[in-house]
């Protein structure tokens, strides 16, 4: 029975199939297929160059306005990145919707479906909205721009790109932070004014203090001279600092450019060491005694 009832299935669905198939125009269909190739590969070679075309435009626009108004290289750069991001995302809108085309697919209901979906946003994306809020903000406020040190979230880095809804930091050791905008509760920009540079370096107890101070001077007077108009005040010896368990410390500071307050940092110590060495002055360190105790058998 159950063989019977399969080969009158497999019979019928044989019998059928060349109604199925006849019908198909094989040579339409090519045709129609060439036709949306060629469209889309137009589309997509405008696409491409219409992008190339419009990021150069904005570059030297912003670039231009930049020099006409003398603003500061760092926030030309972070509106053009901002102007940048939101063409791209228009013109991507605008590739959606000629591709939507082609396959005959109603635009209007692509733009409804669209607005529908900006207010689910802005009801179910709160999260979202606030960081597009903050951002805005943010860069109406001028808070940070690119290539800025900055500390903001926990993470600190220069800012790579400042957008609408995150920034981009990166670390001194190479990593990449991307920061929700809304989480930027409290920023600290290092690059606005003149940085502080910082030495401290500690003598033994039993050295001259006021000798002491005079070689570290004049070390750091004469370390200065190697980095011109970078060094805005100082080097100033300002005295003790503390007293260390097995050193007195001895504090220097500068005011340097934005960057360069820990290249100033490293020469510093650098000539402090030397010329501590040089007129026989200590600098304490840890040390280890050894006693041994003989037993008498």
């Amino acid at each position: 029975m159950i063989e019977y009832v399969a080969y009158t299935f497999v019979e019928g669905v044989l019998t059928v199939m060349p109604e199925w198939i006849a019908p198909i125009n094989w040579s339409v269909i090519a045709t129609n297929a060439v036709t949306i190739i060629t469209q889309l590969i137009g589309i997509f070679i405008v696409f491409f160059i219409a992008r190339a075309i419009g990021k150069k435009f904005i570059s030297s626009s912003f670039r231009k306005m930049g020099e006409q108004k003398n603003m500061a290289p760092s926030r030309t750069k972070t509106l053009e990145k901002l102007a940048t991001n939101i063409f791209s995302y228009l013109l991507i809108f605008i590739l959606i919707t000629f591709i939507a085309g082609i396959f005959n697919y109603n635009v209007s209901a692509l733009i409804a479906g669209a607005g529908i979906i900006g207010l689910a946003v802005g009801f179910g994306a709160q999260g979202l909205v606030s960081d597009v809020v903050t951002g805005f903000f943010i860069l109406l406020e001028k808070q940070m721009d690119v290539d800025e040190y900055i500390t903001a979230a926990g993470m600190d880095g220069i800012v790579e790109e400042v957008g609408l809804r995150t920034t981009r930091l990166r670390g001194f050791d190479g990593t990449v932070h991307y920061i929700p905008n809304r989480e930027i509760g409290s920023l600290s920009n290092h690059s606005r004014s003149n940085m502080r540079a910082l030495v401290d370096i500690g003598i033994s107890y039993d050295e001259n203090i006021d000798e002491a101070v005079k070689v570290i001077q004049d070390a750091c007077s004469g370390a200065a001279e190697n980095f011109g108009t970078k060094i805005k005040e100082g080097p100033d010896v300002v005295g003790v600092q503390a007293f260390g368990d097995s050193d007195v410390v001895i504090r220097v500071l500068a005011q340097t450019e934005n960057m360069e307050q820990w290249s100033v940092e490293r020469e510093f110590r650098k000539a402090i060491k030397e010329a501590l060495d040089a007129n026989g002055i200590e600098i304490p360190y840890p040390h280890q005694v050894y006693m041994t105790k003989n037993v008498e058998a």
